[in-house]
């Protein structure tokens, strides 16, 4: 499916924030891209709270915020059993793209990350990414979300190879 034809007017998309300023801002940005349905939370416990009453196409959230920060919220929402939707794809908008950081949100099960300062074509970048490739969902003992391999390894050398993948990697 190409960008083109994404029906933006047909989503419906969650902003879970505590700064007003950043809500209102992605919310510009999506009306701008043609986004009518925008529901705002302040927090993932308001955010959980919305999503079971509106069928949310696509959570954007951001990391830090209180009570319930970014990665509680995803956390809930992929491994809770009362979950409105564990199979919603979840962007993570940071200003603390450390490393540690990224892969907390990762494991927690978010689809996307974006840092901040966010641009529209930043934010339009990684709702068509979610759209457009999303990534097959994986249970596993301690993990329930997208797959977070980006890139097909065919010698991963660990234990939790795909299946198929060979043993290890040839020598030379």
């Amino acid at each position: 499916m190409s960008a083109a034809r994404v029906r933006f007017d047909l989503l419906k998309i969650l902003i879970v924030d505590d700064n007003q300023h950043m809500r209102m801002l992605l919310t510009e940005i999506l009306r701008a891209i043609g986004v009518r349905h925008v529901f705002e939370a302040m927090d993932g416990s308001e955010a959980l709270q919305i999503m079971r009453e509106v069928g949310i196409d696509i959570a954007i959230t951001d990391l830090s915020m209180s009570p319930l920060d970014g990665i509680d919220f995803v956390n809930l929402l992929r491994r809770s059993s009362d979950s409105p939707n564990p199979f919603a794809p979840v962007i993570m908008i940071t200003g603390h793209s450390t490393q540690r950081r990224v892969q907390e949100a990762r494991d927690a099960g978010v689809n996307e990350m974006l840092a901040k300062p966010v641009t529209a074509r930043s934010v339009i970048d990684r709702i068509n990414l979610v759209i457009e490739n999303p990534r097959p969902f994986i249970r596993a003992d301690d993990y329930f979300g997208p797959d977070r391999r980006r890139r097909v390894d065919p010698y991963h050398p660990g234990p939790w190879r795909r299946d198929g993948e060979p043993d290890h990697r040839p020598v030379s």
